[in-house]
């Protein structure tokens, strides 16, 4: 894996993406037309320049007025990059747009947002360029938008040209969403990537190679999450089918963290201009679930700038535990997240239910690896977010790996995600049958940790028993992992310099056991 985050487009990047509020530094205007010109008009080009010193807002504001009779609006931009000493970030600024209908948090005005991935766009009645939305180019005070994600002990000295190309309006963009439903089995357990990306944020692949690439890999759903954009929402109906649903959402990068916002109303677009400290994520969350959506903390132990989670999961739904390919501090979110379990059982509220997702932008990133394998009433966006709500889901590396996980007790049985009430001592039979990881290890583990490891046949699936009792363990989940790099298959009780278990292909919910009373 390169140690430069910038050779690796997903979360292994830095996502350069800017948010929160701040004064303009710089204000540039159009003077009225001549008679001449405005019956003829040329294309017109406004340049602000400025300079930002370190500690600039974070979103800082160089407002244009749009004069009538503007076809379409095209920003180029570029900043100084001056050298720095070792360990001290250089200049990094993000672009994007806010039309006449002002730049308010979580109001009308968005037109589009490109972060640090293009040095250009355009926008019109007719189309836009990706990550940025068509639609008509009123008369007003327009805002192009800087977020200088990192400064320079010398500042950040920029020039945006914004031009302005006169004409009649085309036709209007007509969006193409996906429908809300596929095909699908019935009550089935179904796979799918619930975090991607493509050309219309920072990805390198069109929308039509994702959705290639999640059928290559065996998905039955995906949901589309570009940063701080919907733009890509009104291109995936043609791409969709009764093979393969696609989910309308968005990646919400803050400078606190990085936030899915998984089931949105196709078209519909989610604020990330604040803070932790700024106390507007819970009023973001409440909008996704008014969609019926989910909100997902992502990556939280992702280690580049802005991408650590700040805020807490008492307004989350779920947490991505798994991204991409296993590391270090995917090993991290999964502890975090297991000793969320006991303490949301043990003070009676909901626990969180773990997803996992490719995160993938470009090659070699693997779509569906990992992906989501969750049991729903059938291949529908509601059906769906309802099974990874309630956690019932497990987590897959591809769709080579099979796995079926239940608990038996006192005559009743439950599977991933469900309760087994049962009384005290009775026993609870634990059965994990795993498939397509051959030599694998099989780890059993509760609110006590690891109790229960073995090794699964190097050819075929293996199935795992184990016994335990309601008074003893307030839960029980899986993983299956991979050997270790010497071939040995890590063992649960040891500590030592290096980490103690290979890769994880395999990892699910839990079955969680309660007393009867």
């Amino acid at each position: 894996m390169p140690t430069d985050p910038s050779a690796l487009p997903g979360r292994r990047a830095l996502l350069r993406t800017g948010l929160a509020t701040g004064a303009a530094t710089a204000t540039a205007g159009l003077a009225a037309p001549t008679p001449a010109a405005a019956a003829s008009p040329a294309d017109r080009t406004v340049t602000l320049t400025g300079l930002l010193p370190t500690g600039a807002p974070d979103f800082v504001l160089l407002p244009v007025e749009v004069p009538p009779g503007v076809r379409e609006i095209a920003v180029s931009y570029g900043y100084d990059r001056p050298a720095v000493p070792a360990g001290t970030p250089g200049n990094s600024c993000d672009i994007g747009i806010f039309d006449e209908r002002g730049t308010e948090l979580g109001g009308r005005g968005f037109r589009g947002w490109s972060g640090g991935f293009r040095d250009s766009f355009a926008l019109s009645a007719s189309a836009a360029t990706p990550g940025y939305l068509p639609g008509p180019v009123n008369p007003g005070t327009w805002h192009v938008v800087l977020g200088p994600y990192q400064v320079a002990p010398q500042g950040l000295a920029y020039t945006v040209q914004v031009t302005f190309r006169f004409g009649r309006p085309g036709p209007a963009f007509v969006p193409h969403y996906p429908a809300e439903r596929a095909r699908g089995r019935g009550r089935a357990w179904y796979r799918g990537d619930c975090h991607l990306h493509t050309v219309h944020s920072d990805g390198r692949r069109l929308p039509e190679e994702v959705a290639a690439g999640a059928r290559a890999a065996g998905l039955d759903f995906i949901v589309s999450t570009d940063h701080n954009t919907s733009s890509a929402h009104g291109v995936w109906g043609p791409l969709a089918g009764d093979d393969l649903l696609v989910i309308t959402g968005e990646e919400v990068t803050t400078r606190n963290g990085h936030w899915l916002a998984l089931g949105l109303d196709p078209g519909e677009f989610v604020d990330w201009r604040y803070r932790s400290r700024d106390g507007q994520f819970p009023r973001f969350a409440r909008q996704v679930r008014r969609s019926g959506g989910l909100v997902v903390p992502a990556h939280p132990y992702c280690p580049y700038v802005a991408c650590q989670w700040k805020f807490g999961y008492r307004d989350a739904d779920a947490v991505e535990v798994w991204n991409g390919p296993w590391t270090y501090d995917d090993e991290s979110a999964v502890d975090t997240w297991d000793a969320g379990l006991a303490a949301a059982l043990r003070e009676s509220r909901d626990w969180l239910p773990a997803l996992g997702n490719s995160d993938a932008h470009s090659a070699p990133q693997a779509v569906g690896s990992p992906h989501n394998v969750v049991l729903a009433d059938d291949l529908s966006r509601p059906a769906v977010l309802d099974g990874l709500r309630a956690g019932r889901s497990w987590i897959a590396e591809s769709a080579a790996v099979g796995l079926e996980f239940t608990a038996t007790g006192h005559g009743r049985r439950a599977g991933i995600g469900e309760r087994l009430t049962v009384p005290a001592d009775a026993p609870v039979d634990v059965e994990l049958t795993v498939s397509g990881v051959p030599g694998g290890t099989a780890r059993l583990l509760t609110d006590e940790g690891q109790l229960h490891q073995e090794t699964l046949p190097a050819t075929g699936p293996g199935t795992v028993r184990w016994r335990t009792t309601a008074s003893l363990a307030a839960y029980v989940r899986a993983e299956v992992r991979h050997p270790r790099a010497d071939g040995t298959p890590g063992k649960g009780n040891a500590m030592g310099p290096d980490l103690p278990w290979g890769p994880m292909a395999a990892l699910t919910n839990p079955i969680t056991l309660h007393v009867q009373q």
